[in-house]
């Protein structure tokens, strides 16, 4: 078979250039259940006949929700695509108002959830949505419309020869999917995205990848609704990779050991976390042990991509054999890359992992670019610590006069659904994407991202403050899980900082300080976390240093909508809910 140019024709590709046994995997019940790229291909196209029979027609949206990653997802992607209609994947976390707002301006007409809570939530919003007929559930229940009731529709339809000119007729060039992005701000935008979007996408990161073999296997926990993990699948299914889907974000590491992947994506806080967790350990060692660990993160601190002296290297080896061996049995022990995106990662973290013989690739992307636009690479002298890396095949990239990375490319989106204003607000007439970072270029080639346009502020003294990079750097604190810097307008910055509670309820109990509802307030507390902001301000300058904090009592979570699923700030949410403590800040 060709090269793939629809996103449907990727199982076919990989089932006829290099089938395997386990195509996509999902724990359930304690269980692997695989599925080969034969049964792939097949319940796919059962599906595709079953929604037909279900009355589906060309350009008609259906919605994918799901808790977690699974097969199921997949072959109802493949499936809808197949016989012509549009999937609108949505994210679980989201609002049911957005449910209803995303369902009626997609007109959609069939919803798949995974799970009997997700169930619930879309019945209460069907009654507003009436283009909603049908609803269905991956998992099994009385009562409640399974999946396989469309698949076993398409078992006995005598439809096979209609389904093929439908597939026949769809170009590259077609519409193929509707991501509404979370949105930090305002109503979620239906980001319109083609197969060619997506499909040139994966074929143009192909070597960015670790050379895939028959031992290469993916493990998947990223939601499949975010754009970057759903490419990932499709660049994994070009490329023969097994995809294993993790049970839950808080089974990762159980996981990792289990499937040993090859390869995974993560977003930076997770890797920070992990980080946090390696640390811990190394703390709580003593004697020698305390000491070599402590110096394999020194020497790790110190690594250069250009290379340092023979005896740094020689250094490195035994640090690597001693120390950073256990860190890579923690990751399963055969990880040849860790695909970073959908934040900046710190440069400090990057360093350290790829010191260790981690190959953590940092990449940049968005939806609307479906989505990655550079990332780093271990072949061709491709990686740079504190960038993105080069941009990939057929995507250009140029830095506009007030710093605005513009990007060019057939992986540039077909615009915003039914916003024709706000497509012309972001794509101009030579067919720039501006992308709302601002960049600038390395060595003239390596894309190094500062901040984003839109959250950058000036104080009243008129200077310019970029809080992204800034929370980067605090956020090497073990004390801090979240930090947000506030300022626009006011005479200095300040922050509003989430503790790591866990880590300050052990340091409390250290200290023999009483950790209870009102240890935010504890004085002692208090001057800890300031000498935490003291030590990193000095890495800025006199008018970008935090002059004041304030301590939240409860955790930013995606539930309570303070952040989005991959973990970014939603700083008008959180300036909200904390308005007091702002106030607090600021009062005269």
């Amino acid at each position: 078979m060709k090269t793939p140019s629809r996103l449907f024709d990727f199982p076919r590709f990989q089932l006829e250039n290099n089938p395997l046994k386990v195509s996509l995997a999902t724990k359930q019940n304690g269980k692997w259940v695989t599925l080969s790229s034969e049964a792939y291909v097949q319940w796919s196209d059962y599906l595709s006949l079953g929604l037909m029979e279900k009355g589906i027609e060309r350009d008609d949206k259906v919605v994918i929700i799901s808790t977690n990653n699974r097969h199921e997802w997949n072959i109802c992607d493949i499936g809808i695509l197949q016989c012509g209609g549009v999937d609108v994947p949505v994210y679980p976390t989201a609002s049911e108002d957005d449910y209803e707002y995303i369902f009626n301006e997609a007109e959609v007409k069939i919803a798949f959830v995974s799970d009997r809570e997700l169930y619930d939530k879309v019945k209460r919003v069907q009654k507003n949505t009436p283009t909603l007929k049908e609803v269905f559930m991956f998992d099994k229940e009385d009562g409640v419309p399974h999946w396989e009731e469309v698949i076993e529709l398409g078992k006995t339809s005598q439809r096979k020869d209609e389904l093929k000119e439908r597939m026949e007729a769809i170009d590259c060039h077609d519409l193929a999917t509707l991501i509404y992005t979370s949105g930090t701000t305002g109503r979620p935008k239906g980001v319109m995205l083609s197969h060619n979007n997506i499909v040139s996408n994966a074929i143009d990161c192909t070597d960015r990848l670790p050379e895939a073999t028959d031992e290469s296997v993916a493990l998947s926990f990223l939601p499949l609704c975010h754009v970057y993990e759903r490419m990932l699948t499709y660049l994994y299914c070009h490329n023969s990779v097994s995809i294993y889907y993790a049970e839950s974000m808080e089974t990762i590491g159980d996981n990792l050991r289990e499937v040993q992947p090859t390869i995974f994506s993560a977003v930076p806080r997770l890797l920070e976390k992990v980080f946090a967790k390696i640390m811990d350990k190394g703390g709580a060692l003593s004697g020698i042990k305390k000491g070599l660990f402590f110096w394999a993160v020194g020497l790790a601190e110190e690594y250069d991509i250009h290379g340092k002296s023979g005896f740094y290297k020689f250094k490195l080896g035994i640090a690597r054999k001693l120390i950073f061996s256990k860190w890579q049995e923690a990751l399963g022990g055969r990880a040849q890359a860790i695909a970073s995106g959908a934040a900046g990662l710190n440069p400090r973290l990057a360093r350290i992992f790829l010191a260790a013989g981690i190959n953590v690739q940092e990449g940049y992307g968005l939806t609307e670019t479906s989505p990655v636009v550079a990332v780093n690479s271990p072949r061709n002298d491709g990686t740079r610590i504190g960038t993105v890396g080069r941009p990939i095949n057929n995507v250009r990239v140029k830095i506009a006069d007030d710093g605005e990375i513009l990007v060019k490319g057939p992986n540039v989106m077909m615009g915003y659904y039914k916003k024709t204003d706000l497509t012309k607000e972001v794509i101009d007439e030579d067919g720039w994407f501006h992308t709302g970072d601002i960049g600038e270029f390395q060595e003239g080639q390596y894309l190094k991202i500062t901040d984003r346009k839109k959250e950058m502020f000036k104080t009243s003294g008129g200077k310019y403050i970029a809080p992204q990079l800034m929370e980067n750097v605090f956020k090497e604190s073990r004390f801090i899980e979240q930090i947000m810097v506030i300022g626009e307008g006011k005479k200095h910055p300040a922050a509003l900082v989430q503790p790591d509670f866990e880590f300050l309820k052990s340091w409390c109990e250290r200290k023999e300080i009483p950790f209870d509802d009102n240890i935010t307030k504890n004085e002692r507390v208090i001057k800890r976390y300031q000498r935490e902001i003291d030590e990193y301000n000095e890495r800025f300058g006199n008018w970008e240093k935090i002059k004041k904090f304030e301590l939240t009592p409860d955790a930013w979570t995606i539930d309570d909508e303070l952040l989005t699923p991959t973990l970014k700030l939603k700083r008008k949410n959180i300036e909200k809910k904390y308005d007091g403590l702002v106030g607090e800040i600021y009062k005269e």
